[in-house]
This record gives C-alpha cells, structure tokens and sequence, in this order.
C-alpha cells in the first residue's frame, strides 16, 4: 500500500530553504577560519576532522527524520530527510577530497599505505560509497528506473549510519568495545542511531501507531 504525500506548504517551504542556507554556514565559517588562519596549529587536520563530524550529524538528522514525522506527523520532514542525507554526502565529499587531494596530494602509494594501516579509512570508504550511491540515486529518474531495487539501496543507510559512527570513534583513536579513549560524541552518536533502529522494527512501530494516530505505518526509509 502506498501512501501520497501532501503537498508542501509555504511555510514547509521556506523552513527547507532556510535549512538548506543554513546548512553551509559551517563549511563557509571553516573556510573564513582557514584563510584568516585562526583553524588551530594544524587547519588541514582540524578541516578534516570537523568536516567529517558535520557529515555524521547531517546522517544522523536524515536518519532521524522519519521516526519524528511518524511521532509528530510533520510531513515536511520528508523532504528534509533527503536535504539533510544529501548535505551529509557533500560535507562527506569534501572531508574525503581535504583527506585524499590536500592532506596526502593524491599520492595513490600513501593512500594504499593509508588504507592498509589504519581499518578506520576503510570503514569510512565504505560509508562513503554508499552515501554516494544513494546520492546518486535520489532523483525521481533514478528512483522510477530501479523500482523495489531503489528501496533496497537505501536501507544500506541502516549499515551505513552505525558504521559511521565506528569511523568517528576510530579516527579519534577510542575503542567502542573496551570503551576506552575518546569515544564520548562518537557513543552519543551511536546511542541515538541505535534507537532510531529500534524505532524503526515494526511491532515498535506499530506501537507508536496506537498511541499517537500520526505515525506512517508503512515505514519510510
């Protein structure tokens, strides 16, 4: 059973552009802070890391979209689910372009080296591949042409979102499973991903449904 969204309003609107505006500020405030040289000792590093860690909240504000529209019935929330996964595949892209082109001069030796000595670059290739296939596949074009294919894509948010998290907590030398070193926001981050899956199995689902009449039964990506 499909379900037909309703139209935005002017108001739903004006609050996406806003966002949208709002959601380059960070990269033009890093940028203003590189050039004045005010980024720290080292801005390239400093560049990286925040850059990364915007990607992430930006997925976990996408990831969250749909569980809040099933709880409030704020529709608009459709549509900024995709803005904000869309922003978090661009802050994504220039944390790896900082990463591969500026920091190590796209010097495919240093990268291989890169790769193979630090597993974190890995987990963090593979989150970018897939926000990238999803990226790319956000159109209506690309959504017709692959039909129940397209849905299966974009589950791989739900592999992508945690393993994210595993990349934050790795870049910054903290270890999730002995809990040790600095793992505070990367644990905070996969604490509400978590949730936002719990939220996501049917019979939670459900639940929600009869207690509040707002809620999409029939389970957004």
């Amino acid at each position: 059973m499909t379900t037909t969204k309703p139209p935005l309003t002017t108001r739903d609107i004006r609050v996406r552009r806003a966002i949208q505006v709002a959601l380059w500020l960070p990269a033009l405030i890093l940028a203003v802070l590189a050039f004045a040289g005010y980024l720290t000792v080292n801005p390239v590093q400093t560049a990286i890391q925040r850059t990364g860690q915007i990607a992430i909240v930006l997925l976990a504000l996408s990831f969250a979209s749909s569980p809040v529209k099933w709880v409030t019935g704020w529709h608009f929330l459709s549509f900024l689910r995709k803005t904000f996964g869309l922003y978090a595949f661009y802050y994504a892209v220039i944390h790896v372009i900082l990463f591969s082109v500026v920091d190590y001069g796209l010097d495919i030796g240093l990268l291989a080296g890169a790769l193979t000595a630090r597993p974190f670059i890995i987990v963090g290739l593979i989150v970018f591949i897939i926000l990238l296939a999803m990226a790319v596949t956000s159109n209506r074009p690309a959504k017709a042409r692959l039909g129940k294919n397209w849905k299966r894509l974009h589950r791989l948010v739900y592999i992508a979102a945690p393993l994210a998290g595993l990349h934050f907590a790795w870049a910054l030398k903290g270890d999730l499973f002995r809990l040790s070193g600095n793992i505070f926001w990367p644990a905070v981050y996969l604490t509400v991903v978590i949730v936002l899956l719990v939220l996501r199995i049917p019979a939670v689902r459900n639940r929600l449904s009869s207690i509040k009449p707002g809620v999409n039964k029939t389970g957004a990506v």
